[in-house]
């Protein structure tokens, strides 16, 4: 895809600790990411690299209905991490592989072992990249919340690292008082990128029926309310970390990810912005950037990344 005029002079590409990307955005983990057609359509409509939903060792069912509702500001889910298992998912990574799609493999798990096993079944497949889930805030006391915690976080990370070639991205959660040392903790046991920041612990109650309407009580709050307090965790990691940072909440403007960008991050993940406004929202973010840099005399996304600490 292509922009029109002077923005074809624009260059969009990032690189991820290897990872090259056209362009700087991708899908959040768990927004159609179940499918290699899915997958496929939203590479072709202008992501720079794709990302499989978090996958577990086992297939796993989530939480029961309901578990998404829409709230103030974005929405609440608590899907409870459903997915077909890593086995069953090797398949359609295969599939995007052949294609010449370059796609990340979001996973988690309950024990290092089955980390370890994971990351390895997935790097066998054609993944270029993994991205560690240590961050759903709906699944209990599992290891979904160990992100809250430095030494889990490193010990994971690390024996992950000591099994696999591929770039490792981190992904950390909003949920904790100060993400920095978890972030450093990331960096120490071998990240080669944060993703800040999964989604923000919520509830929402019906009035009429006099009760919470999830499910599962508690769920995850995405969207735009998410994005101040996402953008603010990239400022931070910014300035105490030396590895990438991946931004991720309440983009849904081109706007939205020239901030994030400004604040430090060197690529975006969009979510709740691809559920609401279709395929299409890849390419009027990657044109908006492109015109972004050309009002401003600059060539390269680059230029602009942590660009706002040096103002």
């Amino acid at each position: 895809m292509n922009y029109q005029g002077e923005l074809t002079k624009i260059n969009l590409a990032v690189d991820l600790a290897g990872l090259k990307l056209r362009y700087p955005i991708m899908n959040a983990s768990g927004v159609l990411g179940i499918s290699a057609p899915l997958l496929k359509k939203m590479y072709n409509a202008g992501a720079g690299a794709v990302i499989t939903k978090s996958l577990g060792p086992e297939s796993r069912l989530g939480h029961p209905n309901p578990t998404v509702v829409e709230v103030e500001g974005g929405l609440l889910n608590s899907m409870g991490l459903p997915n077909p298992g890593v086995d069953y998912f090797l398949s359609e990574i295969k599939h995007l592989k052949n294609e010449g799609i370059p796609i990340v493999a979001s996973f988690f798990a309950s024990t290092i072992d089955d980390f370890i096993k994971s990351s390895i079944k997935l790097e066998e497949a054609g993944a270029q990249a993994l991205e560690l889930n240590l961050s759903c805030p709906n699944v209990g006391g599992e290891s979904g919340m160990c992100a809250s915690d430095p030494v889990s976080t490193e010990k994971i990370t690390k024996a992950i690292k000591n099994t696999t070639k591929l770039p490792l991205f981190v992904k950390l959660s909003p949920n904790v008082t100060d993400i920095v040392p978890i972030a450093i903790a990331a960096e120490s046991g071998g990240a080669d990128a944060i993703t800040a920041t999964n989604t923000l612990k919520g509830m929402s109650i019906d009035i009429d029926f006099k009760k919470p309407i999830l499910s599962n009580i508690m769920g995850g709050l995405s969207g735009s309310a998410l994005k101040p307090v996402s953008l603010r965790f990239v400022w931070e990691m910014y300035e105490n970390i030396k590895i990438p940072i991946i931004g991720c909440g309440g983009i849904f403007t081109w706007r939205d990810a020239i901030e994030y960008f400004l604040a430090g991050a060197r690529a975006i993940e969009i979510g709740t912005a691809i559920m609401l406004n279709d395929y299409k929202i890849f390419h009027e973010i990657n044109e908006g950037i492109a015109r972004y840099l050309s009002d401003n005399d600059l060539k390269d996304i680059k230029e602009i990344i942590g660009l706002a600490h040096k103002s």
